[in-house]
């Protein structure tokens, strides 16, 4: 196994000759847009068949992609990359752009897994939403999730991108606060928002920077000048566009929406965490690689950022309870992953994108199962109150552990061919910086181990040991479970698990395929570029021989911990470490009391003072108008006598001024 040293990096340039194949690219949008179109314009009329128009749209969307990638992998490779002009958008001074679509082996990589996990997770749904009265309109938000996300991803410019950017914000933003009858669920999809629109800054400033320097915003043009532009303008852009990633991919120091956006129902947890969404960040970060590539300080900021955020993640996920926050928790760590590999430049593109595919699959086949689990257990979503589960629910059970040896990197499962290769290219030396192989590498091993350790917690509680949850029997287990409501736990129903089925197929086979004879990597090749081979500082072998290790170690102790011993159903006080990690490392109080507080005393100034100083002037200036209006009315009374004694005031006023000034001009 060889590692890319970005030695010499080769990207195929954008052909505008659209192939006939590719002449359908924009049925990829225009079919689930059509969908969430008429399923929201139709209204009730559409209750009985909405869900499955919506699963059809998205079905259909899939099937145009295939068509399209196939036609793909039959050009040269030189011919792979194709800029698709639809109309012209905006022709405003001198800003001038096309909507167009970008063809090109990354987009359809994302185009795939969007529409073919998507329209499982869709099919999933159908069941899962079965009794909920507002179903047709779930479905169409999902539409438009899938519709947002696959503009975003084919757009041609960063302008379109950014349509797509918001689409899928706000597609988030309806599906998290679903069941907004509640108000906590409506507080999550708020925070989700507001956190995002912070990161949006990020990209607009981005939008300004490139306008300003190349006078475009279309990939095309932004990348041939980027060699022209100082590096301390590409060092901001940069920057910028980083933040946007932050904020969409929940990277630190912009994580803290993720864990309240588990708040939507579990087939939005499973879009938003493999398919679209959070992806959209290590998206963006890959796609602006000639950006990047320009600022190395830039650069090192994004590993930073995916490193902080990998052992950041993977901690939180250590203390969590409730099994879809352990799994957004799991969410956050592995983009971290993805984001350090994308900021080690070419070495990293392509394996950055690898395991962002593989991790759709297992990430999206866990959080179904997680969504069965409630399923069969009257939605409780507490791990302290499962255990046992695997006798009664075998097929989630089985499926779930297909994903669980995925995330962990257990030969011959997906994460193993995707993840280690991460771990192995922060391990390759960087010249003039050798430390940071060690401490990127480390940061990599680090949270290999940790995520063994809370995703065994987290398969452990739920399907082994002994059962925590009561079934009406009372406490057979001294462990306090007839406290609690009567469970009676039960496999969910087909299409439920055929979806987590065909997610567990792909955790266990999809990584091997793509890795096999360098296929993925050399897929990518037209976009992510070409590099030499290097090793890194240690022998692969014994990167491979210590992460495993530490997995089987993280394993073991889950096992010791939450299998022989007994688990409490009321969680004991811990260590100062698990305290702050069930409270998010303090995200929360952070954000509180650095950003919230401050901006309400400072709005809450802002309305004082615009209240008492602006309004209090103007209005005391017209109060001293009206008092002088009053003065003035009352000399007009009405009365002749006194108009008559005015008047003769004012010619004897008159009469000793002409006086005064006859006396003196005599003198």
């Amino acid at each position: 196994m060889t590692m890319l040293l970005p030695l010499e990096t080769t990207v195929v340039p954008a052909s505008t000759v659209v192939p006939g194949p590719f002449l359908a690219a924009p049925l990829l949008i225009v079919l689930p847009l059509l969908g969430a179109a008429v399923l929201l314009l139709a209204g009730r009329r559409s209750d009985r068949w909405g869900a499955w128009f919506g699963v059809a749209m998205s079905g259909a969307a899939f099937l145009v992609g295939a068509w399209v990638f196939l036609s793909m992998l039959s050009l040269p490779v030189d011919e792979r990359v194709v800029d698709y002009r639809l109309f012209d958008w905006i022709a405003a001074g001198g800003l001038d752009v096309a909507a167009g679509l970008r063809i090109d082996p990354l987009s359809m990589t994302f185009v795939l897994l969007v529409t073919f996990v998507g329209t499982l997770i869709h099919v999933y749904a159908v069941a899962y939403m079965e009794h909920d009265v507002d179903r047709r309109r779930f479905f169409a938000y999902l539409n438009l999730f899938v519709a947002a996300m696959l503009v975003l991803v084919l757009a041609d410019s960063y302008l379109l991108l950014f349509v797509g950017w918001e689409g899928v914000g706000l597609a988030s933003y309806l599906l998290i606060g679903f069941w907004n009858h509640r108000r906590d669920y409506a507080v999550a999809a708020k925070k989700a928002f507001v956190m995002n629109r912070v990161g949006d800054i990020g990209l607009i400033v981005a939008l300004m920077l490139m306008f300003a320097t190349f006078g475009a915003v279309d990939f095309t043009t932004v990348f041939e000048q980027v060699p022209e532009a100082s590096t301390a303008l590409l060092t901001a852009t940069g920057l910028a566009l980083l933040l946007a990633a932050c904020g969409k991919s929940a990277q630190f120091p912009l994580q803290a929406w993720l864990g309240d956006a588990m708040a939507g129902p579990t087939p939005v947890s499973a879009l938003i965490h493999a398919a679209t969404m959070v992806t959209a960040g290590v998206y963006l970060v890959v796609r602006s690689a000639p950006v990047f590539e320009g600022a190395p300080t830039a650069q090192l900021v994004v590993v930073v950022v995916g490193a902080v955020t990998l052992i950041f993640g993977a901690v939180v996920g250590c203390a969590k309870d409730d099994i879809k926050k352990a799994l957004a928790a799991s969410t956050m760590s592995q983009i971290g992953y993805m984001i350090l590999a994308a900021g080690l430049g070419p070495i990293g593109y392509a394996f950055a994108i690898f395991h962002l595919v593989t991790h759709g699959f297992f990430k999206a086949g866990m959080f179904l199962g997680a969504g069965s689990v409630m399923h069969g257990m009257g939605d409780q979503v507490d791990m302290r109150r499962f255990g046992g589960l695997s006798r009664f629910m075998k097929v989630t059970w089985i499926t779930f552990m297909m994903g669980w040896l995925a995330i962990l990197g257990i030969p011959p499962f997906s994460g193993f061919w995707s993840k280690d290769k991460i771990i192995e290219a922060a391990f390759v030396p960087v010249d003039g910086a050798p430390w940071r192989a060690w401490v990127f590498g480390g940061a990599a091993l680090i949270g290999a181990g940790i995520t063994a350790f809370y995703m065994s917690r987290l398969f452990f509680m739920t399907f082994l040991g002994r059962r925590r949850w009561n079934d009406g029997r009372g406490d057979v287990d001294g462990l306090g479970a007839q406290d609690g409501p009567v469970r009676h736990p039960h496999e969910s129903p087909r299409l439920m698990t055929w979806p987590m089925i065909v997610l567990a197929v792909g955790s266990v086979g999809l990584g091997w395929f793509l890795a096999a004879g360098s296929r993925f990597v050399d897929w990518l090749e037209p976009v992510t570029g070409h590099a030499e081979h290097h090793e890194p500082v240690l022998p692969v072998w014994s990167l491979i021989a210590l992460t495993l290790l530490l997995v089987l170690a993280g394993l073991a102790l889950a096992w010791r911990q939450y299998v022989v011993s007994l688990v409490p159903v009321r969680a004991p006080r811990g260590t100062v470490l698990t305290r702050a990690a069930r409270r998010d490392l303090y995200q929360d109080d952070v954000n509180e009391t650095v950003f919230m507080r401050p901006g309400q005393y400072l709005t809450r100034s802002l309305v004082y003072s615009d209240k008492e100083m602006v309004d209090g002037g103007w209005l005391g200036l017209a109060g001293l108008v009206g008092r002088i209006g009053e003065w003035l009315r009352g000399w007009q009374n009405g009365y002749v006598r006194s108009y008559g004694a005015t008047m003769l005031g004012g010619l004897v006023v008159i009469a000793a001024v002409v006086l005064a000034l006859t006396t003196g001009t005599a003198s």
